[in-house]
């Protein structure tokens, strides 16, 4: 099994597995599980990160879209192992509905769980993650994370946000809860500005001169064409959860590339940012949908449900490909420029020149 390597190059034969091609059958291995859980449950698919299974499927996302085309020997013996370690995560998954859920339901009351939701959902995130990390270090050993970590720092890092979430609701989880002030007076200003400058969004009287927004620590005041409607805002609805999230996948995609640090500290600032700005745009457009759309409670929370993960999530993929393909970009360049130096007779960088080479000369020995 020492002898499996990871190669960029070589024949697309030499990478299969029981006559499929590696990663094709690496990634229907590790999703395996979440097929599973979208075909019996399907109605737990919900895009709110705190009501369902959503999470799973960008799960499944990151782990396809970081083992898609890799070349990798890997052994019969390590994909073995990991089909058994497949059999027992979609074995927890179907004895749910056999008595195990209500069982994670009753301990719920020995912990002092205030949400039970959160503390069910947490547990299938818990399953997921370790069962996504244990299988990536059978098939490709101690440097895994550096093959395709992102989708075991998801699974994990939303499991750590529902545990929050089940023992933590609401505000009483101080150190979260102080940036929604500062979102809220953000909020107001900007509603503010739009009903001032570009559109009358309240109150119902275009003569009234009162703000449609008005804010006050964690409490939102609406004011707009269809009535009032109040607001009060804790840490989960104020994109805390998308900040975790963010931080998690974007430092385990920096701790892959092997790019200056001052070139990651960018990266990852200006991924901040841009997450912020998100969490912004969608406290404005729940306002907004408030303001001008409906001020019916449950039609509104339909879409506070999912007016996270919809602007959220699209926003982290955008931008992890942008870096990458930046990346990329740049090392081609310098590709081309070493081309014209003395004794530089390749396209590569030196370094990945010689890893090729290394390789390459393994890529002769005999599969396990």
């Amino acid at each position: 099994m020492s002898g499996d390597k990871a190669v960029t190059s070589g024949k697309a034969a030499g990478y299969t597995i029981f006559g499929i091609n590696s990663s094709i059958a690496a990634t229907i291995i590790l999703i395996a599980p979440i097929i599973y859980t979208l075909v019996a449950y399907p109605d737990t698919f919900s895009l709110s990160w705190n009501e369902g299974r959503g999470g799973f499927l960008f799960a499944m996302a990151f782990i396809a879209a970081e083992l898609a085309g890799l070349k990798y020997r890997v052994s019969k013996k390590r994909f073995v192992i990991v089909a058994s370690l497949t059999a027992l995560t979609i074995a927890y998954f179907a004895a749910l509905p056999l008595g195990l859920s209500a069982y994670i339901r009753t301990g719920a009351d020995s912990y002092n769980v205030s949400l039970v939701d959160s503390w069910v959902w947490m547990w299938d995130f818990i399953v997921m993650s370790l069962y996504v990390a244990s299988s990536l270090v059978v098939l490709f050993g101690k440097k895994w994370y550096k093959i395709a970590c992102a989708g075991a720092i998801y699974l994990a890092g939303s499991a750590v946000i529902l545990s929050l979430d089940a023992f933590f609701p609401f505000d009483s989880l101080g150190p979260l809860q102080v940036i929604v002030p500062v979102y809220l007076q953000i909020d107001q200003g900007v509603i503010n500005l739009i009903d001032k400058t570009v559109t009358n969004v309240g109150p119902e009287n275009p003569d009234n001169p009162a703000n449609p927004a008005t804010a006050r620590g964690n409490l939102l005041i609406l004011n707009g064409l269809h009535g009032p409607f109040a607001l009060q805002v804790f840490w989960p609805s104020a994109g805390v959860h998308s900040m975790i999230i963010y931080t998690l996948v974007m430092l385990a995609l920096l701790l892959k590339m092997d790019i200056p640090i001052k070139r990651k500290l960018i990266y990852f600032a200006i991924g901040t940012f841009g997450t912020v700005s998100i969490n912004v745009i969608r406290i404005i457009s729940l306002s907004l949908y408030a303001l001008v759309v409906t001020t019916n409670v449950r039609e509104w929370e339909a879409f506070h449900s999912v007016a996270g993960e919809i602007m959220f999530l699209p926003w982290l993929f955008i931008y992890l490909f942008i870096v990458l393909f930046l990346e990329r970009k740049m090392r081609k360049t310098v590709g081309v420029a070493l081309s014209g130096v003395v004794g530089y007779h390749s396209d590569l960088l030196p370094n990945e020149k010689d890893a090729t080479t290394s390789n390459e000369t393994s890529a002769g020995k005999r599969q396990e």
